[in-house]
């Protein structure tokens, strides 16, 4: 083989997207419907339709979803990995779901359940309120773990992230809300940096 065309079977092997090329294996128990410019999911969790751009196929073939783009062009290459992951990502909530875990740091720092929301004790003059989004489910643990559920994984963390957003962790002093198992950089204050 001459060198340029090993150079050309490289550049077409690095042009092709991991992510998009990887079959997507359909378990048991999961129904796929293949509409026009979307995917219905249905699964023993619940139903989930996921579109996509109209310039990606997308095909059932043996148990499998396969998904194919129009040619090498950087769009087309930029739709390719992200259709094949939200369909994944579909499959996966209808089968297991998604859970995040939010946990309040801080003397005083609290949550409560009220009905299907929460509300946050978290250093305020006043508690703030946060009501589920649709599909998604709040249930708190003990008075400082909060844990987020739902099939849809954006709708799932956009929830956790607005919950944290109600008091960011103090890079300064343990306190705020962080997700379970974050790994939080504190900051020394001026008094700690002089006595250094």
């Amino acid at each position: 083989m001459s060198g340029s065309a090993f150079v050309r079977e490289d550049l077409a092997e690095r042009t092709q997207s991991r992510v998009g090329r990887k079959p997507i294996p359909v378990p048991s128990g999961v129904e796929v419907q293949i509409l026009w410019n979307g995917v219905t999911v249905k699964g023993p969790k619940g139903t989930l339709t996921q579109t996509y751009h109209p310039e990606v196929k997308v095909r059932l073939a043996d148990g499998q979803i396969l998904v194919e783009r129009m040619s090498d062009r950087k769009f087309h290459r930029s739709l390719h990995g992200l259709t094949r992951s939200l369909i994944a990502n579909a499959i996966t909530g209808v089968t297991d779901g998604y859970n995040k875990t939010m946990e309040l740091m801080g003397v005083g720092y609290r949550v409560q359940q009220t009905g299907d929301g929460i509300t946050l004790s978290v250093g305020y003059s006043h508690t703030v309120g946060i009501p589920p989004l649709e599909g998604v489910t709040l249930r708190v643990e003990g008075n400082n773990r909060v844990h987020v559920s739902g099939i849809d994984k954006q709708k799932v963390g956009a929830q956790a992230a607005q919950i944290r957003k109600v008091r960011r962790p103090n890079v300064y002093k343990e306190k705020g809300i962080r997700y379970a198992g974050e790994v939080l950089r504190y900051k020394p204050g001026k008094s700690a940096a002089r006595k250094a």
